[in-house]
């Protein structure tokens, strides 16, 4: 074996430690948010510590792609680590929310840098014949960090304390940095261009202002309240004057010429409809489980295993076939599966066994398996070496956004279904409803009322599955006008 294969293999360690950390962290203080009230208060501001982080990561990912381009993916991927640990540190140490927040907006930042760069770096190093194979594990690590965030949150809560959810980021960011210090040894050539301050400026501000209106909205705020109008108006003023900017930008933060390929802009538009689906099934499961099962959080997080499993083998599966299958044929067989396994989740009723939605967390975990690894592969197939960044974070930043949005909409969806048919004769309209999720408060409620308030729940869960079919048709179109290539199509593979 070679030095240079030698070195390949810490380095693939490292970077999948750093998607692993940074995918993690999205969801992990899921579960322990009612902890961490508990101890700093601040139900005020229960929303802002999620979306501190997601705010931040999504701002930043197209930035990151774009400078590492220009000035080399090391030393952005080294920062990415140093500033998330400096963020899980932080965490960790805060004594008020407001801390907290604010920490975990410095994560954020440092979680943007390592995702899209990891999965660039791969198309730089790997050989070109085992990148599907490679895509295929890390999109792997990506899909069971995601799903694994609320287990692994509510169990290192019970049985630690919840500022270790942000410790244990620190020796696994730590064996990261060293590995890829030591045994990353990147080309010291890189693209000179022109830095796009403008692009930048407009782009953290549509970015910022979306993510908060849709974080806030119908939460913090009415959907229909000024401030919430207002961060919708100004997330669409500042789309249009970046378009305007990025159109007469020598070297722009988003090369239109990526968009011209139409493999690029299927597969990215595609993972952002897959993103929303996805979301869904991973929050509205648990939701189930605990309120209308009467289940307890960690049993609702050990029902999302099936699906972390079986999207974990498929995201490698789908990276592997990639070398002998056109990525169209790969996701028209993921978006049948998904489509099967999303009808199957729409007929969720108050009697559903068990081993039945288990069974049905594993079709959509085979399903949404292979988008992890084959749509980021495919939206590199095109891209010239000095734009594999920011076409590797452009990916990132609209599967993000479809996961925002998925959490948003559908959340809306679910929300008015439930409230909506809750019956009139309920006490103070249903009052009761928001305890089901206590094991120990619902023992309390009336069994009749219980019985239709669970009813009542199961049909809005069942309801907005029936809804994902708007995205996830969405995404067929898309998935249909994909040309028929393969990894091993593109001489530009070969290059770097």
């Amino acid at each position: 074996m070679s030095s240079k294969q030698t070195r390949l293999v810490p380095v693939m360690i490292a970077l999948m430690l750093g998607i692993f950390v940074a995918s993690l962290d999205n969801t992990i203080v899921a579960t322990s948010m009612g902890s961490i009230i508990g101890d700093l208060g601040g139900m005020d501001k229960y929303v802002w510590v999620t979306s501190a982080y997601l705010v931040a990561e999504m701002a930043g990912m197209p930035i990151f792609g774009k400078l590492s381009d220009m000035y080399g993916r090391k030393k952005f991927f080294v920062f990415g680590i140093l500033l998330f640990l400096a963020g899980s540190i932080l965490c960790g140490m805060a004594n008020t929310m407001i801390q907290l927040c604010i920490f975990r907006a410095i994560q954020g930042i440092g979680g943007s840098a390592l995702m899209p760069i990891a999965f660039t770096i791969i198309w730089d190093v790997v050989p070109r014949e085992v990148r599907g194979k490679m895509s295929g594990i890390f999109g792997a690590v990506f899909g069971l960090s995601s799903i694994a965030g609320p287990l692994l949150g509510s169990f290192i809560t019970e049985q630690f304390d919840w500022r270790w959810i942000f410790f244990i980021n620190i020796p696994i960011g730590i064996i990261a940095l060293a590995l890829i210090v030591i045994f990353y040894k990147e080309s010291k050539t890189h693209t000179k261009q022109i830095i796009d301050w403008f692009g930048f400026v407009f782009l953290l501000g549509f970015s910022i202002s979306l993510m908060f209106g849709l974080e806030l909205g119908g939460e913090t705020y009415p959907w229909q309240s000024w401030q919430i109008i207002s961060l919708f108006i100004l997330s669409v003023v500042c789309f249009i004057v970046f378009l305007l900017v990025e159109k007469r930008a020598k070297d722009p933060i988003l090369p239109f010429n990526l968009f011209k390929e139409r493999l690029y802009t299927t597969s990215v538009l595609t993972g952002m409809f897959y993103g929303g689906v996805f979301m869904v099934s991973t929050i509205y499961i648990p939701l189930y489980i605990q309120g209308v099962t009467g289940g307890t959080a960690t049993n609702s997080g050990l029902l999302l295993l099936p699906m972390m499993v079986t999207s974990s083998v498929a995201a490698a599966l789908g990276g592997a076939f990639a070398n002998k299958f056109s990525y169209k044929s790969i996701m028209m067989t993921s978006g049948i599966i998904m489509a099967i396994g999303t009808f199957l989740l729409s007929t969720l009723d108050a009697s559903t066994p068990r081993w039945s939605i288990t069974i049905y967390m594993m079709v959509i975990g085979l399903g949404v398996g292979p988008s992890f690894s084959v749509l980021g592969m495919a939206s590199l197939q095109k891209a010239l070496p000095q734009q594999r960044g920011i076409a590797s974070s452009t990916s990132n930043f609209l599967r993000s956004l479809g996961m925002t949005l998925g959490i948003t909409v559908f959340g809306v969806i679910q929300r008015n279904s439930f409230t909506d048919n809750l019956p009139a004769t309920m006490p103070e309209g249903g009052a009761e409803s928001g305890s089901i999720l206590s094991p120990e408060a619902r023992a309390h409620i009336p069994a009749d009322i219980l019985k239709q308030i669970t009813d009542v729940l199961s049909d809005s869960i069942s309801t907005t599955f029936l809804w994902t079919f708007i995205p996830l048709l969405l995404s067929f179109v898309f998935i249909l006008s994909m040309t028929k290539e393969k990894i091993t199509d593109s001489k530009l593979n070969q290059q770097g």
